[in-house]
């Protein structure tokens, strides 16, 4: 697929193509490549959402092929197994609202994507399903947890899919596949009915992974918004995030950083795109200057590997409640590294917890005021680029060694989850190796509109959507 979803859309409104055509084209598309990047683990036959289009007279999105990531989002009538085999065959009894939004615009769902275990870890190598491979190299990781998403639009096999995050996971799998990711705000989408919050303290979120920034601007557009019942509600747009994007741009002031805040190693080629693109911002007519915010992120990373542990204490306490799966056999069928966390994270008290989530709030109230002298911060958005795959397995490392790598290779994106800030991921660079380097932004609560503002300037000065990995069938 080389149009992007606003593209194919309006193909279809000018009579120039009909959504079965667009349909047969993508799935032509993932029959030819899946075998070789395994993203797509569960297809879905077209043909409701095809129907459908007939009563959407006018739908924004009608007939573009869309694919779903495998982890909270539910179809109905199909598993949502989060890359677990204690869920594979428990079918979904109803569409999630965030489906259905989905499914108002237009769009076609052709499939379900890859994710890792519970969306834990910052790769997609499942057991269940095995590993979703990078379309760059297929000998490395297309990152995590929403790999198999990120996998398949580098690949060109749909212009876009549906993505979440709680540690980076939609920021992660972009930098490392090459495609943009931007995680919106804490409650700009919603989790319902079926889930308050998408992780433990409202750190995940959901949106999507893109081939161009007007993609990821129309989808928010078209799925934010809470429901009754929210536990958390994002700041109302004055207009659509369409219409930001397209303003013309004003002069920012931007923080740049290509240091660890835990002190860990950053690749020489994830500083070297930091570098890159603080030039071409400065060549925009924005003003950068290296800073950070003063912070204890020792503190905050001790901090932090806690709280990191309850998302499989939860996840699996939560599994075993619905499904009445003994908890101890839902533990026991777990993979390694969620079989770590939760024997850790069932030792932290509620009285922990809470304190926690204390001083996360702290933590969010003093980059609040980093940001009152920046619009944004530039970073890189990972440690280095792209991992061997098996790197993050904890089966053959042990799980600390992988919680020590998973602090490492996320040294830059878990802060917008804990402050509920909007960051995103954009591919400026890619490496010696030809492997792409995202470059990560943050700016200040509910400001996603001044985020896709930049993000469309630079993809107009250095574009990348014709930059494509070269996968032989």
């Amino acid at each position: 697929m080389e149009t992007d979803l606003v593209g194919l859309a309006a193909l279809v409104a000018a009579k120039d193509l009909t959504p079965s055509e667009l349909v047969e084209t993508a799935r032509a598309r993932i029959d030819l490549i899946n075998p070789l990047v395994n993203a797509v683990i569960r297809p879905i036959d077209p043909t409701r959402d095809l129907a459908n289009l007939a009563s959407l007279d006018g739908a924004p999105l009608s007939g573009a092929p869309f694919l779903i990531k495998d982890l909270t989002i539910n179809y109905a009538g199909l598993p949502t197994s989060a890359g677990s085999p204690l869920l594979v065959d428990r079918p979904a009894p109803h569409d999630s609202e965030l489906m259905a939004r989905y499914r108002k615009s237009g769009l076609v769902t052709l499939g379900k994507t890859n994710t890792c275990e519970f969306g834990t870890l910052g790769t997609t190598e499942p057991k269940l399903f095995g590993p979703t491979r990078n379309p760059w190299d297929t000998r490395r990781s297309s990152g995590g947890s929403s790999g198999g998403s990120a996998a398949a639009v580098a690949a060109r096999m749909v212009p876009a899919a549906h993505a979440n995050d709680g540690a980076g996971s939609i920021r992660i799998p972009a930098s490392c596949c090459g495609v943009f990711g931007l995680k919106p705000s804490k409650g700009r989408t919603t989790h319902g009915p079926d889930f308050g919050e998408g992780s433990v303290a409202g750190i995940g979120v959901e949106h999507a992974v893109t081939i161009s920034v007007r993609d990821s601007a129309a989808l928010l557009d078209l799925t934010a918004g809470g429901m009754p019942g929210d536990p958390y509600y994002a700041p109302v747009q004055r207009s659509s995030f369409t219409e930001q994007m397209k303003r013309r741009p004003r002069t920012l002031r931007i923080a740049c950083a290509d240091v660890s805040m835990f002190g860990t190693p950053v690749d020489p080629s994830c500083k070297e795109a930091v570098h890159n693109t603080a030039r071409l911002l400065e060549d925009l007519g924005h003003h950068v200057e290296f800073a950070a915010p003063d912070f204890s992120f020792a503190e905050y990373e001790v901090v932090y590997r806690r709280l990191w542990t309850l998302t499989a204490t939860r996840t699996l306490s939560l599994l075993s409640q619905r499904t009445g799966i003994a908890i101890d056999i839902a533990v026991e069928r777990s993979e390694p590294f969620n079989r770590y966390l939760f024997e850790k994270g069932i030792r932290v008290s509620a009285a922990q917890y809470l304190t926690d989530i204390v001083f996360f709030n702290g933590f969010a109230r003093r980059i609040a005021e980093f940001h009152s002298r920046y619009d944004l911060w530039l970073t890189p958005t990972l440690g280095s680029p792209a991992p061997v795959l098996g790197h993050f397995d904890a089966g053959v490392h042990g799980g600390e060694a992988v919680m020590d790598r998973f602090i490492e290779f996320l040294a830059f994106t878990t802060f917008a989850n804990m402050t509920g800030q909007p960051a995103m991921s954009v591919p400026l660079h890619w490496n010696a190796e030809n492997l792409p380097v995202g470059t990560q932004f943050t700016a200040r609560y509910g400001e996603e509109g001044l985020l896709f503002n930049l993000a469309r300037q630079l993809e107009e000065a250095r574009p990348w959507a014709d930059r494509k990995p070269d996968l032989k069938s």
